[in-house]
C-alpha cells in the first residue's frame, strides 16, 4: 500500500467514522483533516491557512446576501402571494392543490433559493390546506418536500455560486440561467406524477380557471417575482458582478417586504437578520473546513485515483455517468449539501468532463442529486422538516415519497443525457458556447 494510498484512507475513514457517529458535519470534516495532517506529520498550521484560503474569495460574498434576500422574502409575506397566483394558474388540475404546491414552489425557489425555506414556509400554508381538502397527509409533504429541490435550481441559489467557485472560471451568471429549464423539468416531472396519484385516488380539483384572477394574482405578485429579474438579467446582462446584484437584492428585498407587502416590520426585520447570521456560520465554517480537506484530497492525489478507479470499472461514457450520479445520490443520503459540492467537484468534475459533460451541465447534476440527497434518510433534513412540518413520522412520508423520487430521478437522467436541457438557455441569453460534446456524443 502507497503512503498516498494510506493516508486517503485515514482522512476518508475517520470522516466517514464521525458522521456515522452523528459529528455536526463541519467537525467531522475539520477533525478528519486534522487527524490525516497529523499522520502525515505536516504542520497543523496548514489547516488554518487553508480555511482562510477557502473563505477569502470575493465570489463568495454573493452568499451571505443571496441568504439573506432570501430570508426577507420568505419571512415578508409573500408566500400567500405566490400561492395564490400558483392557484390561479393551474389550480384548476384534478390533484390542483398538488399542482399549486409544484408551481409555487417554483416561484418562491427565485426568490429564496432554499429547500429549507421553501419547505418551512409554503408547507406550513400548503400541507393543512390539502389535507383539509380531502388529500392524504403523507401525499401533501410528499409533494411539499419534492417540489422544495426546485429551489435549488431556479436562481439565485447559492449553492450555484459555491459551485462556482469551487469549479473555478465558472460563469455565475450562465450557471444561473441554466438552471430554469432543469427547474422546469423536475416541476413538470413532479406534476405529472402528482396528477397520476389524484386521478387514481380521486383528489379534488379546484375552480375553473379564471383569465381575470390570473392577471389580478400576477400584479400583486410582480413585486416579488421582480427580486429575479434583478438579480439574473443584471449578472447576465453585464450591468453588475453576482456579489452586486445580491447586495441590491438585499435591500429590493428589505423594501418589499416592509413597504410593499408589509410583512415585516422593523423588530421582524432584526430577527431575520439573526436568522441570516445562524445560517451564514453554518455554511462559513462548512466552506472553510471543506477547503482544507479538499487540500487533503488534492495533496494526497484522491482526484486522479478516483478518475482511475471509476474509468477502470467502464469506459462506457454512459456507464460512468451513470457512476458519478450514483457516488453523488449515496453522499446526499450521508452528507448536506454545501460539503458534498465542496468536496466531490474537485473530484468528479475532471471525470464528467472526461465522458463530455461540460462543467456548466455537471454543476445541475450535483445541485439536483444534492437535492434529492436532502430528501432521503439518514441525513435529510428537509424530509425532517417536511415530517415536523406535518406532525407524521418519517417511515410513512417516505414510503409515499418513493414516487416522486422516481420522478425526480427521470429528470436528473434527461438532465445527463441531454445537455441542451442546461445549456440551450446559456447559449440564447448569455452568449455562452460549449465544446463539450455530452454524454452520447463521447460513443
Amino acid at each position: 500500500m502507497t503512503p498516498d494510498i494510506m493516508y486517503t484512507l485515514i482522512l476518508l475513514g475517520s470522516f466517514l467514522a464521525m458522521i456515522f457517529l452523528r459529528f455536526p458535519i463541519a467537525y467531522a470534516v475539520g477533525l478528519a483533516t486534522t487527524i490525516c495532517l497529523a499522520a502525515q506529520g505536516l504542520n497543523l498550521t496548514t489547516l488554518p491557512q487553508q480555511m482562510v484560503k477557502g473563505i477569502w474569495s470575493f465570489s463568495l460574498m454573493a452568499v451571505p446576501f443571496f441568504i439573506t434576500m432570501g430570508v426577507f422574502m420568505g419571512t415578508g409575506g409573500i408566500s400567500d402571494k405566490l400561492i395564490a397566483l400558483a392557484n390561479a394558474l393551474v389550480g384548476w388540475m384534478r390533484g390542483g392543490l398538488a399542482m399549486v404546491n409544484v408551481v409555487a414552489s417554483y416561484f418562491f425557489g427565485g426568490i429564496s433559493g432554499s429547500a429549507s425555506a421553501d419547505t418551512a414556509s409554503l408547507g406550513s400554508i400548503l400541507i393543512p390546506m390539502m389535507v383539509e381538502q380531502g388529500y392524504d397527509d403523507d401525499f401533501s409533504i410528499a409533494v411539499t418536500i419534492t417540489s422544495s429541490c426546485e429551489g435549488l435550481l431556479v436562481p439565485p441559489s447559492h449553492n450555484m455560486v459555491i459551485y462556482a467557485t469551487t469549479a473555478g472560471g465558472i460563469s455565475v451568471g450562465s450557471l444561473f440561467l441554466a438552471g430554469y429549464l432543469p427547474g422546469a423539468l423536475l416541476a413538470g416531472s413532479l406534476m405529472i406524477g402528482s396528477y397520476i396519484l389524484s386521478v387514481k385516488r380521486g383528489y379534488p380539483k379546484g375552480d375553473a380557471f379564471s383569465l381575470k384572477n390570473f392577471i389580478k394574482q400576477l400584479g400583486t405578485s410582480i413585486w416579488a417575482l421582480a427580486a429575479v429579474v434583478i438579480v439574473v438579467f443584471g449578472v447576465v446582462g453585464g450591468v453588475f458582478t453576482a456579489t452586486e446584484s445580491a447586495a441590491i437584492a438585499v435591500l429590493y428585498a428589505l423594501f418589499v417586504s416592509v413597504f410593499i407587502y408589509k410583512g415585516l416590520d422593523w423588530k421582524g426585520v432584526w430577527k431575520s437578520l439573526d436568522q441570516c447570521v445562524e445560517t451564514l456560520a453554518i455554511v462559513m465554517i462548512l466552506i472553510a473546513t471543506s477547503s482544507a480537506f479538499g487540500y487533503c484530497l488534492t495533496t494526497l492525489n484522491v482526484p486522479n485515483m478516483a478518475a482511475n478507479l471509476i474509468t477502470s470499472i467502464s469506459s462506457n461514457p454512459i456507464v460512468v455517468a451513470l457512476l458519478i450520479n450514483l457516488i453523488l445520490l449515496f453522499l446526499g443520503m450521508i452528507m448536506d449539501m454545501a460539503p458534498i459540492i465542496l468536496i466531490a467537484t474537485p473530484i468528479l468534475l475532471p471525470v464528467a468532463q472526461g465522458i463530455g459533460i461540460d462543467p456548466i451541465q455537471f454543476g445541475i447534476m450535483v445541485v439536483l442529486n444534492c437535492g434529492i440527497g436532502l430528501l432521503t434518510p439518514p441525513v435529510g433534513s428537509v424530509l425532517f422538516i417536511g415530517c415536523a412540518v406535518g406532525k407524521r413520522p418519517m417511515d410513512k412520508v417516505v414510503k409515499e415519497t418513493l414516487p416522486f423520487y422516481l420522478c425526480m430521478i427521470i429528470a436528473l437522467l434527461l438532465i445527463t443525457f441531454i445537455p441542451d436541457i442546461s445549456l440551450i438557455v446559456p447559449k440564447l441569453l448569455g452568449g455562452y458556447v460549449t465544446t463539450a460534446p455530452g454524454v452520447l456524443g463521447m460513443l
